[in-house]
């Protein structure tokens, strides 16, 4: 007995989602209806030739378009082929918000959904539309399988899509494309002014630790004490906060090898190693048992480094105060304190505890520098962010293939100028 054939009001009717499973309200004059029945999918495969434009998962981009188009030389399983305009979706997760709409003839991975519609319009606004954050959560809310979850095409046929006017569609579809054209100008721009505020921002720092900032200032104050009296403030200093044995053996050495002709340059600052103007530096460490999401002691990550500033609102974390006075004595960060990771990349992202923080303490990939009262802590804090502080360090670690690290002991050893307290002020201030 032949099957009954459905009439136009019948498939009409299904073709509509329903309007309790309508995602949000649209104009009157559009409907909300199933994928499936705007859009086919291609179904067919060929083994390629080796010719074929080949467009793989690897080939999409998360925010939509092709990112590079592959070639199907070698490939010996069959593939879905598809044609210019169709709009393609990986099926596969965590590529689910992969979509592109194509611009020319090929082949694509069976992982890859191919929808055609024989309006080029209504395919545009369904590739915009298939980068909506409803549409993952539709994918991801009906994927099935266990190593590899995957949307069926049947679950994306039935999925809801709001339908505009041919007219409309044409409208929308031009002015989208002007705003994100506007948007993709908005971002040359700004990667355009980045690059210029960083120039200028390495010239000022250059500027700064070579003395040309405070030249005048320098002129003018020339009662400030001398570089050699300078050093000997600063060596009582740091020998009176010593702490053990084996830091006061380091610092003895440090001062003992300190050529003072060598070390004062045309300006009377003195050229220091970093441990010898502050208290000793330390990284952290990382006791994974101890660390939760709700606690006493904040504890610092790298990736709560932002901009050169701490945000630690971001993923916060926390460690038991006995752990923080016991373990992890060592790395106690208190307000002013100067840290900067050591583990990259990328490296030399570095901030200043703030003063809302009492006390915090950090992880191994991060180093601190507390500096003695002869040196302000936002004096160092900049000279950290000047490039020649690292270079050397820096280059030393490229030439490694596959590291990207500083060690503590080379976190000591950086050598960086150290003018008057007076100077320092001014030249934060400038």
């Amino acid at each position: 007995m032949s099957k009954k054939k459905k009439t136009i009001d019948e498939l009409f009717e299904e073709a509509l989602v329903p309007e309790e499973n309508q995602p949000y309200e649209v104009p009157e004059n559009w409907v909300w209806a199933k994928l499936g029945y705007i859009f086919k999918q291609r179904k067919g495969q060929i083994q390629p030739t080796g010719n074929e434009m080949y467009v793989g998962l690897e080939h999409m981009n998360k925010g939509g378009g092709i990112l590079e188009v592959g070639n199907a030389e070698g490939i010996k399983s069959k593939k879905v082929v598809f044609k210019k305009n169709d709009v393609l979706y990986g099926k596969l997760r965590p590529y689910l918000n992969k979509h592109a709409q194509v611009e020319f003839d090929g082949v694509a991975s069976t992982d890859i959904l191919v929808y055609y519609n024989k309006n080029i319009m209504t395919n545009k606004l369904l590739n915009m539309y298939l980068g909506l954050p409803q549409v993952l959560q539709y994918a991801n809310e009906n994927s099935n399988g266990i190593n590899l979850p995957r949307v069926s095409p049947k679950a994306m046929d039935n999925m809801a899509f709001p339908l505009p006017p041919f007219n409309e569609q044409k409208r929308i579809a031009e002015k989208v494309e002007r705003l994100l054209n506007k948007i993709e100008e908005a971002k040359q721009l700004i990667e355009e002014a980045k690059e210029t505020f960083e120039l200028r921002r390495a010239a000022i720092l250059d500027k700064a630790f070579r003395g040309e900032l405070t030249r005048k200032w320098r002129e003018e104050n020339s009662s400030i004490e001398s570089a050699l009296e300078r050093i000997e403030l600063i060596k009582q200093e740091r020998f009176y906060i010593a702490e053990t044995k084996r830091e006061i053996s380091e610092i003895t050495e440090m001062f003992d090898e300190l050529n003072t002709e060598e070390c004062i340059d045309n300006n009377d600052w003195l050229y220091l190693k970093a441990n010898m103007f502050c208290y000793n530096i330390n990284c952290g460490g990382t006791p994974s048992k101890d660390i939760s999401e709700e606690g006493e002691i904040p504890f610092l990550k790298v990736y709560n480094i932002v901009n050169n500033k701490v945000s630690f609102s971001y993923k916060p974390q926390y460690i038991p105060k006995e752990v923080h006075k016991s373990k992890l004595k060592k790395s106690i960060l208190k307000a002013n304190d100067v840290i900067m990771n050591i583990v990259g990349p990328p490296l030399k992202k570095i901030a200043i505890i703030p003063e809302e923080y009492y006390e915090m303490n950090m992880n191994q990939a991060i180093v601190r520098f507390r500096p003695i009262k002869y040196v302000l802590p936002k004096y160092l804090y900049y000279c950290l962010q000047y490039d020649e502080t690292l270079r050397d360090v820096i280059n030393e670690t490229r030439g490694v293939v596959g590291q990207s690290n500083i060690s503590v002991s080379q976190s000591r050893n950086l050598i960086m100028p150290i003018p008057s307290l007076e100077e320092q002020a001014e030249i934060v201030n400038k």
